[in-house]
Formats: structure tokens, sequence, C-alpha cells
């Protein structure tokens, strides 16, 4: 798998084995911003006083001599209070002190000697936890509730929501299909906490990450001395999310020989680590997700059926932005106000025009572009409020929007009347709903077009025939 590099993530690395962290740091400088390595966890709070980074790899053991990982686990703690993303590497990663590490809040955990691949994999897997639980935390104010970033009111977010509520006691496997950036990982979170198994572990694996010469190492463990470099007993990941939710992501892009393994796997309830004589039974919950097609999952060549079928008890399909135009604008105003708290930058408003325009685009990377693209707006916009140019975005919408402003009426026109996305007048007094949104940016968008319906309906991409019927619902 390809990894693309982050040159504005902040990775540190906390290990008193100077070579470790030096061999660390030289392999991940060459994809992330800044790479930073401590040897004494003495100098982590002055550390943290000039910024708090977004992913730490943290050794667990510094007192020579001690393998019980408590140094470590108290340094988590105080990680995970900062909203660090934490990685547990170790050269003593047993089931015990991988299942506690994970439950205190590790995203993963990396065994000394890694494999480099691996270890890339896993730093990106945690910038985009550490990104997805930004929503979270914000969202109806509880840090805890995954389900709360699902954010919609979309008949087709209303159907996903009504599907996790009902799935998410049962204990049945759920695969999840969207494309990439709809928040499957954040439906398989919310899946986990409606279930009886929300106290244990919620563990995710990207299976495509997984490089297939130590698949099994990594999903089933292994013994010690059962292959060169197996140093140390390691727990797979069946055994370290046990009694908890195992999240399969990205199951799609495993090879089929790698799938006949897992399919015996989930057809016997239990695995064998590598160099051990007797089985383990497992106790997890599957959740599995794919941004493959339907055509293509249902493929033989691609995936196979049997293993389908152990994995799809329950399909839930989570919608495109584009198919669900109507959340946009309190996704908008979410995300506007978490990033603006997160990098200390005063409220501003949204004008007009720019909403128009966003409302418009068609997000081809759905929610996770349209968080990145508030996240940049945040950081580069420097008018009293945000321009549809502070988002960054090119695309069909922007052409359209462009062709449908009067010549007497520019850009600028819209801009010079914007909505409070958090502060919009409604019907209903101060109550703030979707409805009362949609009807303030039809309203300006009408005053800029000069009440002109066909500039209008292109402004805000929709039909003629669309905008008619809100004209008349909002009774403009």
């Amino acid at each position: 798998m390809r990894h693309m590099a982050d040159t504005t993530a902040h990775i540190l690395i906390l290990d008193d084995d100077t070579d470790v962290a030096c061999a660390a740091q030289m392999l991940l400088r060459r994809r992330y911003g800044t790479v930073a390595t401590l040897n004494d966890p003495a100098q982590l709070p002055a550390f943290l006083a000039r910024g708090v980074p977004d992913v730490v790899l943290l050794d667990f053991n510094f007192t020579p001599g001690r393998i019980d990982g408590a140094e470590g686990l108290a340094l988590l703690d105080k990680l995970r209070a900062q909203r660090c993303a934490v990685i547990a590497l170790t050269a003593y990663a047993d089931v015990p002190l991988a299942v506690e590490a994970l439950k205190r809040g590790a995203c993963d955990f990396i065994t000394k000697p890694w494999d480099n691949a691996r270890l890339v994999a896993a730093v990106d897997a945690a910038l985009a936890r550490r990104a997805a639980e930004l929503p979270a935390r914000l969202a109806a104010g509880n840090a805890d509730d995954a389900s709360a970033a699902l954010m919609g009111d979309s008949p087709a977010m209303r159907s996903v929501k009504a599907m996790i509520a009902s799935v998410g006691p049962t204990g049945a496997n759920v695969m999840v299909l969207g494309e990439n950036g709809v928040g499957k990982e954040l439906v398989a979170r919310a899946i986990h906490l409606s279930s009886q198994r929300a106290d244990g572990t919620f563990l995710a694996v990207d299976m495509g990450a997984l490089p297939e010469s130590t698949f099994e190492s990594e999903l089933f463990g292994h013994r010690k001395g059962s292959f060169t470099d197996a140093k140390a007993d390691r727990a797979g990941r069946f055994q370290a999310a046990r009694g908890g939710s195992l999240f399969l992501d990205e199951i799609g892009n495993m090879p089929l020989a790698a799938q006949a393994k897992l399919l015996t796997v989930l057809e016997r309830r239990e695995v064998t680590p590598i160099g051990a004589d007797k089985p383990e039974a497992i106790d997890v919950r599957i959740i599995s997700a794919t941004n493959l097609d339907e055509v293509r999952l249902f493929d033989p060549a691609e995936f196979r059926p049997d293993l389908l079928f152990r994995l799809n008890t329950i399909v839930i399909r989570v919608p495109p932005l584009r198919e669900r135009s109507e959340d946009i604008p309190g996704l908008l105003r979410h995300y506007l106000d978490a990033y603006e708290r997160q990098y200390q930058r005063p409220a501003r408003a949204l004008s007009a025009a720019a909403l128009a325009w966003l409302v418009a685009h068609p997000w081809p990377g759905n929610v996770r572009a349209l968080r990145h693209a508030c996240e940049r707006a945040v950081i580069l916009g420097r008018d009293s409020e945000y321009l549809a140019d502070d988002f960054g975005l090119t695309g069909p919408a922007s052409a359209s929007i462009a062709a449908s402003a009067p010549a007497n009426a520019p850009g600028n026109t819209i801009a010079n009347a914007p909505i409070r996305l958090d502060a919009a007048p409604s019907a209903a007094g101060d109550d703030l709903t979707l409805s009362a949104l949609e009807r303030d940016a039809i309203a300006a968008a009408l005053a800029a077009a000069n009440g002109n319906i066909s500039h209008t309906a292109r402004m805000l991409g929709v039909s003629r025939a669309a905008l008619y019927r809100k004209l008349g619902k909002h009774g403009i």
C-alpha cells in the first residue's frame, strides 16, 4: 500500500534507547513535518509546553531491568489527556500490557525491532484517527460518543443512525460500505459504543497496510523464537481486542491468500500464534469496512464469497456527502468552530457566496475533505468573514457559481451579505436548525441574483424545480 506523506504532522519519539529513537526518526522524518526525539521522560513536560505533538511513539520501560510497562502506562495517561495519539513501542508487548495500553487509549502497539512499512502504516492510521477524534470530542459535548460525530439530519443519515441503533446491541458482524472519507470508522466506533462490548477495546486495523509477510504475526501473534526477529512473545490483534470489537478497515485490499487465512479464523473462532502448539479461542466482534463498490465486492476474483458471507451479516451503506448536501451547512459550522478553538482564532461568519459555493461543491473526498478545507480556511483566512477562496477548492461548483453571477452583481455583492451559521435567524426564534440555515442561504442567494430564479438555482447547485419546492417550503 502506498502511503502519502504528511508534511504538517508533528511526531515525537520517546525512548530511552538512543539508537532506537534515531532509527525511528530517520525513517519518519522523510514523511512528516517534524519528528523529534526524547530519551528521558522528565523532559516531556517542557517539550509539551512548547507544543503538543500529533502522534507519540512511546517506549513503555525506562528503568533498567523493568519490563512491566508501568512507567509507559503512566506517561500514556498524561499524553492522552493532551489529546495526543499514542503508539506503544516496546520489546515486551505481551497480551496483558497490549490490552491495558489499548484500553487506556493507545492507538496501536509496535514491537522492536519493527517492520518499517508496519510502523509507517501505524503512524498514518494514528494521524487519521486523531483527526477523526476532533469532531467526536466537540459534538454534543460528549467526548466519548463517536456517534455524535455522524452529524446530519438528512434522510440518508437518519437511516444510518437508525441502523446503528438497531444493529449495535445484537453482536452480529457488520460490514460498512462507503467511499473514502465518508466516516466508515466513525460508524464502526458508534456500533461498538452501542453494543454490550462498549467497555471493551475497540481496535482498528488497516488491512491494506499489513505487509503480506507479517500478516499472520500481526493478526494472530507469535511466540518468542518462532522466526528470526521474534525476540519475545507478541499478541496479535485478535488477542489484543479480546472482549471488545475488532475493526478490519479496507478489507477489500487484502490478497486472496490472506482472505483464506482470515476465513479459517472466523469459521473456527480461534487463532494459532506462529510457533504455538495450541490454538487460542477468540472473543471479538468483527466490524469490517471497504470502499470497493458492490460489483467488485461480489466478484470472486476480488473477494472470496465465503468470507463475504461471514462478514456481511449486516451491511450499512454510508452515503457520500454529495447525496446529502442539506447536511453541509451544519458540518461547515461544526468544523470551523472546532478549528477556531484548536488554533485559537477568532470566530468568523461564513459569507453567503462561500456557503452557496460549498453546498454546490461535489466533495469527491467527502466529509474528510470538508474537514481539511475548514482547517485550511481557519488557518489561512484573513478577511472578517470566510470567503470561498479560503477553502482552497476547485471543481465544477466554482465554474457554476462564477457563470451564474450577474454582471452587475459580482461575487463581492454576495460576500457583503454574510450568513452567520452560528447565529442565523429562524422562525423558531433562537432555535438553530438546518431548515433555518437553508432558508437563509436561499434568501441570500436570491438577493445576490436580483431575484433571478435560474441564477439562484445554479448558485445553490439545485434544479429550478427543486428551488421552487424549497421556496414554497420556506414561504419565500
